[in-house]
């Protein structure tokens, strides 16, 4: 964290609210790469740590890019390095809804419209034409009048695949998820004036704050989903803890009733379970040998002659 400052103070053209900003994302970058790690099954998560490291990339090249004193790298790979990952936040957008929260209307948009209407412009104007001409400005001008219409429109058509979803009957989600997808939406709603911002050239400070303050919501949101869904495991867990000790409680009375003891009623219990001789042996720090006799005493008092039949005589169920 010091050596970033450090390199904020190097690199002067940075805000120091940008790398407030930025700092911030990276501890929540960090939450929800353990809870991820945790959990690696959570789509909805790794799409969104995907969102913000994009976005922490996305602050990274607007708070340094463009510096004259950068002499390592041109100010026009600069500016398109600054300008293209604000298009590639923007043409993630859809996808991140579209897998996310299962939004079928949004595939086109997420892995066609996207790149041709965000993208290809960006390519044409900022990379071809800016490093042809050296024109930023033309390229400002002119390329960001399609994503910047296309970017309404997605808006718009992200609005009611939302809405769709949220009063669909067949597939309504949770309560939750349907809070979650709207903060989402309204977190990421500046982006799609993030082109006339581009165009109007805003200042640091203010494209910092307009790009990242929905984001501060959702981190606050994801937190709260984490914590909601580790108390809901830790519950079950317990709960599946205390049926487990009072089966195996009513298992144990079973055996004793029907003459086994302590030792024979434990061996029984992994027989049910399927556990090999020499498993059960590591299990109990007897041999495998003594596990036999038990075995064998344990089928000879309860008249059975495999594992299938004492599962039935015992009441065991998986």
């Amino acid at each position: 964290m010091f050596l970033f400052f450090d390199m904020v103070m190097d690199f002067g053209e940075m805000h120091p609210l940008t790398a407030v900003i930025i700092v911030l994302e990276l501890m929540m970058l960090s939450v929800q790469l353990y809870f991820y790690l945790i959990w690696p099954y959570h789509r909805s998560r790794f799409t969104y740590l995907v969102l913000l490291v994009l976005l922490i990339f996305y602050n990274l090249a607007g708070g340094f890019f463009p510096d004259r004193d950068i002499g390592w790298l041109s100010l026009s790979a600069q500016n398109i390095i600054a300008h293209g990952m604000a298009f590639l936040m923007a043409a993630y957008f859809p996808y991140y809804f579209y897998i996310s929260f299962d939004l079928s209307p949004l595939r086109f948009h997420a892995l066609y419209g996207a790149p041709i209407f965000l993208l290809l412009p960006f390519l044409f104007f900022f990379v071809f034409l800016h490093i042809l001409h050296g024109d930023l400005d033309y390229a400002i001008s002119y390329g960001v009048l399609i994503p910047g219409l296309y970017s309404l429109v997605l808006m718009v058509v992200i609005f009611r695949a939302i809405s769709f979803r949220v009063s669909s009957k067949e597939s309504q989600p949770d309560d939750f998820t349907c809070l979650e997808m709207q903060a989402v939406y309204w977190a990421v709603f500046p982006w799609g004036f993030m082109p006339f911002f581009i165009y109007l050239q805003m200042d640091q400070w203010g494209r910092v704050l307009f790009a990242n303050i929905g984001f501060v919501v959702i981190a606050v949101l994801f937190l709260f989903q984490s914590g909601k869904y580790e108390r809901k495991q830790r519950r079950h867990r317990e709960e599946r803890e205390a049926m487990e000790e009072k089966q195996r409680a009513d298992f144990n009375q079973t055996c004793l009733q029907m003459g086994l003891s302590l030792r024979e009623a434990e061996v029984a219990l992994m027989l049910c379970q399927g556990f090999e001789y020499k498993v059960i042996g590591d299990l109990l720090h007897i041999s495998a040998r003594t596990v036999d006799t038990h075995a064998h005493r344990i089928y000879y008092k309860l008249e059975v002659r495999n594992k299938i039949e004492l599962q039935q005589v015992l009441g065991f169920s998986n």
